[in-house]
């Protein structure tokens, strides 16, 4: 006699089947998880760096490697698995969506980067190991196995990016969903694409710390690495999101994003394990608050609406200008809140974060160092046209990016 449970009715699996796809919106499962890796990649570097601030050196297999090497795995396996899925199961119309190299492989472009971003993630590992065998701990982001081991999470992130936009430029409407389904499709791509490039932003900014800390805001080469490296990032965010906000909702997300991860690990306990102990901790240390993108992506995402049309050297030059200016405006006196006052030595500012390496006591612990400041007219009058011309040139890349974004449909 044939059961009747409901648990295995034909009828009942394919309502199963159809909830969990309506649920997805028609938006391959892989898409999701790289979205997810892209963010635990950044989580575990922001991890790593406060394990060093607070505990020293680390092993191999510690907590941060692994949630870092968890992350840019699985972004490189499913990738790989969706390339063998693709090459050798997949029907003409599903090839015809992918980039085919060496004349057997198929492969989204997205997938592509996260292939060799997990590769290079991965190859790093062994390579930080003997480093800081050889060497000892680092003193600066920029070691070579860190160098690789950027290049490659950055790969995941864009690839991340880019598997997100090839569906959305296609415009595809899914047959199995409603007219409101595929509308909420196209929303939550876009959602996905925000998010990853917040967590593009994230990275970028974690990765040139050591230029853009509160003791350098008031020095006119961190308004030049700021003006040559975020409207590179932000102006194709705006262009190619398909949102009004997309660049200051990206930059809005960095922000909770590194508050919320710096906050959490602040509650937990930790001590140093390795001398020279100079700052007895007994809780993890933090890299900074992060800087107020959300102001400069604002001044971007209108410049796009008002004059996305025009000439884009025109462009460049008012999202140059306009990106310097607000960034100056406003991050200058960020600075002296930050570093100087006792308001923002908190969970939330994270101003009195400090490795135990350092002296507690140290003088400019809580105000600019001669070196770091720029004074004078004419001094940040040179510093000053240098960011400029840099982020017109910047924006003018950013604008040829964000133009071959709109385009990517692979």
């Amino acid at each position: 006699m044939e059961s009747t449970s409901t648990l295995s009715h034909p009828l009942h699996t394919h309502q199963s089947k159809t909830s969990f796809a309506s649920l997805l919106l028609g938006i391959p499962m892989y898409v999701y998880v790289v979205a997810i890796c892209s963010c635990l990649v950044i989580s575990g570097i922001l991890w790593d760096i406060a394990w060093h601030m607070t505990i020293g050196r680390d092993g191999l297999f510690s907590a941060p490697h692994n949630l870092i090497y968890i992350g840019a795995a699985f972004a490189g396996i499913i990738s790989g698995f969706q390339v063998l899925k693709t090459s050798f199961w997949g029907n003409a119309t599903e090839k015809g969506k992918m980039v085919n190299f060496w004349g057997i492989f198929y492969s989204s472009l997205g997938g592509m980067f996260c292939i060799w971003g997990g590769f290079a993630a991965g190859t790093s590992a062994p390579f930080d190991d003997w480093w800081h065998n050889t060497y000892g701990l680092d003193v600066q982001i920029f070691s070579p196995p860190h160098t690789v081991l950027l290049l490659g999470l950055i790969s995941i992130q864009i690839g991340a990016m880019i598997m997100v936009l090839a569906i959305l430029n296609r415009k595809e409407k899914v047959a199995s969903l409603t007219k409101e389904q595929n509308e909420a499709r196209n929303i939550r791509l876009r959602w996905i694409f925000i998010f990853t490039a917040g967590m593009v932003l994230a990275t970028a900014y974690t990765f040139m710390f050591e230029f853009l800390g509160r003791w350098n805001m008031h020095g006119a080469l961190f308004y030049q690495i700021g003006s040559a490296l975020f409207p590179l990032l932000i102006i194709p965010f705006s262009r190619a999101s398909g949102s009004k906000w997309g660049a200051t909702y990206s930059a809005l997300i960095y922000m909770i994003y590194y508050i919320t991860i710096n906050a959490t690990l602040r509650m937990f306990p930790a001590e140093p394990l390795l001398g020279p102990i100079a700052n007895p901790v007994t809780f993890y240390q933090t890299t900074a608050f992060p800087l107020l993108l959300v102001f400069p992506a604002m001044v971007i995402d209108i410049l796009t609406t008002k004059f996305g049309a025009k000439n884009d050297w025109f462009l460049a030059i008012l999202m140059g200008f306009g990106f310097l200016a607000t960034f100056l405006i406003i991050q200058y006196p960020a600075g002296n809140f930050l570093l100087e006052s006792p308001y923002a030595r908190n969970w939330f500012f994270q101003s009195d974060a400090w490795s135990y390496s350092s002296s507690a006591d140290w003088e400019y612990r809580y105000k600019f160092a001669p070196w770091d400041v720029t004074e004078g007219i004419e001094a940040w009058a040179k510093g000053g046209g240098i960011a400029l011309l840099l982020g017109i040139l910047s924006a003018r890349v950013g604008l040829l990016w964000g133009k071959w974004m709109q385009k990517v449909q692979r």
